[in-house]
C-alpha cells in the first residue's frame, strides 16, 4: 500500500507562491514617489504693490521657515488671524494650516492635508526690531512635484536705503485730495480713552482715532513712567474684537525714544478694515525689552459713503 504524501512537501510551493506575489506587489507600492525637497532662499517683499512669494507646503513634510533676525512671535497671522503653536493638528474645517513651532527666528508650518489646486493661505509675521520691511509675508500652497522643506528667509535693505534724504516741503490741504486720501465720504473720527499697565511701565493719553478713504490711523500720545529703561515703540498690530488682525505702521514725533518719565506722540496707521471685523479694535504697541502697551478699545467710524457734507 503506497503512503500518502506528507503535507510539509506543499510548503515549498506555498512560499514560492508568497514570495512571487510579494515582489509582484511591492513596484506598485512604489510607483507614486512622494514630491521632491527643496531648500532654497525667499526675499521679503518690500513694496505691497508686489506679489508675496510663494511657500510650498504639504501634509507629509513639515516646512522650515529660518530668518535672517530674530521675530515678534505674538505677531504670527495666517490668513489674518493671530496663531500660535497647535499642540494638535485643529480640523480640517477650522484651520487647514497648523504651526508645528515658533521660535526667536523660525517657524515651522505644516498643512493638514495636501492644499487643494488654487488654494491660497497667507501667512506673516514682523521682525522684532522693526527695521524696514518690518513685515514678512508669504502665500502658502500646494505643488504637485515640489515641497519647500527649509526656507532661507532674506531680508534685503530697501534700495534707496543709502540715499541721502532730500528735505520735503510740508503738505498742503490739496495735496489730500489730489493723492486721494480725501474725498466726499468725508474723515470720520472718534475718541481714544486712556491706557495704562503698572506692569509694563506704560501709559497712553487721551487720544484720536481716524477714519479716511482707504486708511484708519491712531493718535496718542504714550508716556514711559519714571523709573524704567528707555522705551521705543517698534511695532504695532489692530486685533478686532470680532477676529482679524491689522499690521499697523508706527509713526513717532521728536523721535521714537522715551525717556522715563517723558511721552512722545505716536500714531498708527494701517489699512482700513474689512466690514466683518466690526468697528472695535485694541492696539497693541510693541517696544524694546518686550514691553508692550495694550489699548483695549480704539474705535473706528464707518465711513459716509454717498453722503455729501
Amino acid at each position: 500500500m503506497r503512503a500518502r504524501p506528507h503535507a510539509p512537501l506543499l510548503q515549498p510551493v506555498r512560499l514560492a507562491l508568497a514570495l512571487v506575489l510579494f515582489w509582484g506587489a511591492a513596484p506598485r507600492a512604489d510607483a507614486a514617489p512622494g514630491r521632491t525637497k527643496r531648500e532654497r532662499p525667499v526675499a521679503v517683499v518690500g513694496n505691497p504693490a508686489e506679489p508675496l512669494p510663494e511657500i510650498r507646503v504639504e501634509a507629509a513634510t513639515p516646512t522650515w521657515l529660518l530668518f535672517p533676525t530674530e521675530i515678534a512671535k505674538s505677531t504670527l497671522t495666517v490668513d489674518g488671524l493671530s496663531r500660535t503653536v497647535d499642540k494638535v493638528a485643529r480640523p480640517v474645517d477650522e484651520s487647514r494650516i497648523r504651526i508645528v513651532d515658533v521660535g526667536e527666528r523660525s517657524i515651522i508650518v505644516q498643512a493638514v492635508e495636501d492644499l487643494r489646486p488654487g488654494e491660497r493661505h497667507e501667512l506673516a509675521v514682523f521682525f522684532a526690531d522693526g527695521r524696514a520691511p518690518a513685515r514678512a509675508a508669504f502665500v502658502l500652497v500646494t505643488d504637485p512635484a515640489e515641497v519647500d522643506a527649509r526656507i532661507d528667509v532674506e531680508r534685503r535693505e530697501p534700495q534707496n536705503a543709502t540715499c541721502p534724504e532730500v528735505p520735503r516741503d510740508p503738505p498742503r490741504p490739496e495735496d489730500f485730495v489730489l493723492l486721494g486720501y480725501v474725498s466726499d465720504d468725508g474723515v470720520q473720527t472718534d475718541t481714544v480713552a486712556e491706557a495704562s499697565d503698572a506692569d509694563q511701565g506704560l501709559s497712553s493719553r487721551r487720544g484720536v482715532s481716524y477714519r479716511g478713504k482707504g486708511w484708519v490711523l491712531v493718535d496718542v500720545n504714550v508716556e514711559n513712567s519714571a523709573g524704567q529703561q528707555p522705551w521705543t515703540p517698534r511695532e504695532a498690530t489692530l486685533t478686532g474684537k470680532r477676529g482679524g488682525t491689522l499690521p499697523a505702521r508706527l509713526v513717532t514725533v521728536d523721535g521714537g525714544k522715551i525717556a522715563p518719565g517723558n511721552q512722545r506722540r505716536v500714531l498708527a496707521v494701517a489699512d482700513p478694515p474689512p466690514p466683518a471685523a466690526g468697528a472695535v479694535f485694541a492696539l497693541q504697541i510693541r517696544g524694546d525689552g518686550g514691553r508692550t502697551l495694550t489699548i483695549p478699545r480704539v474705535r473706528f467710524q464707518g465711513p459716509l459713503t454717498g453722503v455729501n457734507q
